[in-house]
């Protein structure tokens, strides 16, 4: 029986934007909902809030473009021409090449054909709930990226399939607001889109931004503190989205394998490094392959650094973040991971 439902949106952030400064050029701010998240943008310049304005219209766009539950998305027709291929906007292209390429890399760990899954568990809904093994191994039939096909502008899925940018979306959008107010001549911005936090240059004074992380065991409270400019940094944790069922917690990254909650023995993983998009898609793929494999591919392929907090209580910082992060307090033990191993 399932006892109680709770499901954390973005009123609980997991990347906590402490932006506080004391230069006065003119500081504008804005909070909307898209993207099934609370959204809130902070810059610094002259036109800044004639340039969050746009963002905020931007946003929109993005999300009535990439939704999987908005009937004339993009993303919906995809799913509704399963077997066919379907001509789309350049930007659903680069996301999902983005995608297959993380997916590649991570042997499916991070998967946008996962959709199928998504629905049967009812993640986003008012009835989330845990789906009978049978139809969780039928669903596992039409979860595999290797057969999503593009051809220029184009698209097919293998029929029974569907997919979500969901894990994707918002580090695309953070990408592309960031360019967009760059060259409106904002310098100086924050963005925070649920746990993607996207640093635009450094804080008016410059002084980097400080980005707090949630703790995964106690989210009212921080694990560590990051200091960051021109970076985007992207958490996905276990603790934020879920719901309890006959006295057992169930969360919402899936693994596309097993069409379960992934078991993997992290319960956080934060990505750092400049594009966004890349961050949003590797803090899913990280959390699904586990503490091993996650270091092996940082070690194999490079480009981000990573905090990876584990069940056992542990905290893994790769070396390249050992002059931009400081843990806080001491609920973890801190390990730094080193590229040529331990």
């Amino acid at each position: 029986m399932k006892r109680c439902v709770f499901l954390v949106q973005a009123a609980a952030l997991l990347l906590l934007v402490l932006s506080a400064c004391s230069a006065k050029p003119e500081k504008a701010g804005t909070s909307i909902f898209a993207m099934d998240t609370i959204i809130t943008m902070e810059a610094y310049g002259e036109g800044a809030q004639e340039a969050l304005d746009e963002a905020a219209r931007r946003l929109y766009s993005l999300d009535d473009l990439l939704s999987a539950t908005k009937e004339d998305s993009e993303i919906s027709k995809i799913n509704k021409s399963a077997g066919s291929f379907v001509t789309v906007s350049d930007e659903v292209i680069r996301q999902l090449e983005a995608a297959l390429e993380v997916s590649r890399r991570s042997g499916g760990a991070f998967d946008v054909s996962v959709q199928p899954l998504v629905s049967l568990w009812g993640f986003g809904t008012e009835n989330p709930h845990v789906p009978g093994p049978e139809v969780i191994e039928e669903a596992l039939r039409y979860v595999d990226y290797r057969k999503i096909e593009i051809s220029g502008s184009s698209v097919r899925l293998s029929e029974g399939m569907s997919i979500t940018l969901g894990a994707i979306a918002k580090g695309y959008a953070a990408k592309e607001l960031s360019e967009m107010l760059k060259s409106r001549g904002i310098s100086s911005a924050i963005l925070s889109l649920g746990g993607n936090v996207q640093a635009i240059g450094s804080k008016p004074d410059g002084s980097k931004w400080r980005v707090a992380l949630q703790d995964p065991k106690n989210p009212a409270g921080t694990a560590g503190l990051f200091e960051l400019s021109d970076m985007a940094a992207v958490t996905s944790g276990g603790y934020e989205r879920y719901f309890e069922q006959d006295g057992k917690i169930y969360h919402h990254i899936l693994d596309p394998k097993t069409g379960y909650p992934s078991g993997s023995g992290l319960i956080s993983v934060t990505i750092v490094c400049r594009d966004g998009m890349t961050a949003d898609a590797l803090s899913t793929a990280l959390f699904v392959l586990g503490e091993d494999k996650a270091v092996e591919y940082w070690r194999d392929y490079g480009g981000f650094e990573a905090v990876l907090i584990t069940e056992d209580g542990r905290m893994l910082v790769t070396e390249g973040l050992r002059d931009s992060f400081r843990q806080n307090g001491e609920n973890y033990s801190l390990v730094y991971v080193q590229k040529g191993g331990d």
